[in-house]
Order: C-alpha cells, then structure tokens, then sequence
C-alpha cells in the first residue's frame, strides 16, 4: 500500500508558538491517502450514526444539507509534520447530528467510503470540537481532500480527521482504526506530540 505525499519533505520547524512540536509550517495543502481516491456520487452519498444498541441515524446528502452548517477556521496538524494555519472550512457540527442521539457509550469508530476507519473518544466530536464539512476555503471539498464530505476534528492530529466520511459507530469500549492498528497512536495529540504508540 503506497502513501502519496506531495509537497512535504523533512523540513525543519519554525519557532512559531503557533505550532506544535515538531511540526513545520505549509502554505499547500498536502495529499495523503492510503490506496485510491473514492468517488461518491451526491445521490449515493449517506451519513448514518449507529449507536450502540444497533440503531442507526441517517442523512442523505440533501438532508445534511439541509441542516444547519458553520464556518471555522482552524489550524490543521498532520503526523507527517506539516501544519496548515488559519484553514476555514464550511460543514455541520457533530452535535447537531447528536441532538437526538442518546448513547451511553464514550468511544467511537468513524468510518470512511473505501474502508479506512480511524477510533475518537466521543467527548472529542462534540461541543463544538468536530465538523462534517462539505468546502474547504469557500469551495466544494474535492475529492483527494475527502470530498464530498470529511472529519473535520483539528484539535487532533489530522488522520483522525477521516476523509469521506461515511458514519460513525458508537463503541463502548476503545478499539483501533486503520493507522492506529499499524502503530500510530490512539489518541493523537499534536501538542503532546502523540504519533505513535509510546509516545
């Protein structure tokens, strides 16, 4: 399985305060992906929370559109070392798909058209912490970037941000997803500098 990572290298890090340790700053916004590019048709396109019991919450796009969107701007860290400043994006906030959503559960498995899955706590998606987002610097995302939809969580780093998202699942107890099962970390903290297990 290859990684495509254009526009970063070992570059070192400014002395900005602004990012985390280790990490450098990036004007281009660099694609990585393991395996190919999913194209998802709008009409084909689903977001459903499943929670723990089984039941199971669903938006198509013309639904998700329809709810409430926001704008941010975010910074946007990466494993690979390469930080991204002041992005802005346009989506939905997780907790506006949890509104009518009881769980009792703390964990969760996002999961992404393709197959890739990446594990966040719950806490971590709401209060204003996560967006689904559909553009990214006042366009439509594309498709290398996770569009139609992606993760937006930037407060970790950005492989928790799981591109074409398709729904997440709640779990009762932490499980990991694709990279963290390869050795990165289950959390990932940037400022902590959690990329791999052990740190």
């Amino acid at each position: 399985m290859s990684i495509i990572s254009p526009g970063f290298g070992g570059r070192r890090r400014s002395s900005r305060p602004d990012l985390p340790p280790g990490q450098y700053l990036t004007h281009d916004f660099p694609v990585l992906s393991a395996g190919p590019t999913p194209r998802i048709p709008l009409d084909r396109w689903q977001f459903t929370v499943t929670d723990e019991t089984g039941g199971k919450h669903s938006w198509s796009w013309q639904e998700f559109q329809a709810l409430p969107a926001e704008d941010v701007t975010v910074d946007i860290h990466c494993v690979t070392k390469w930080s991204k400043l002041g992005t802005t994006w346009r989506g939905v906030a997780l907790d506006t798909f949890f509104e009518d959503i009881e769980t009792s559960a703390d964990y969760t498995m996002v999961h992404g058209y393709g197959g890739y899955t990446t594990n966040v706590p719950l806490e971590d998606l709401l209060d204003g912490k996560a967006w689904v987002a559909y553009q990214f610097d006042g366009e439509p995302l594309a498709p290398e970037h996770g569009g139609p939809a992606r993760l937006v969580v930037p407060h970790m780093y950005f492989w928790k941000s799981a591109k074409w998202v398709k729904g997440i699942e709640m779990l009762q107890q932490d499980e990991p997803g694709f990279w963290e099962e390869a050795g990165y970390h289950m959390y990932g903290d940037p400022w902590r500098e959690q990329r791999y297990q052990g740190d």
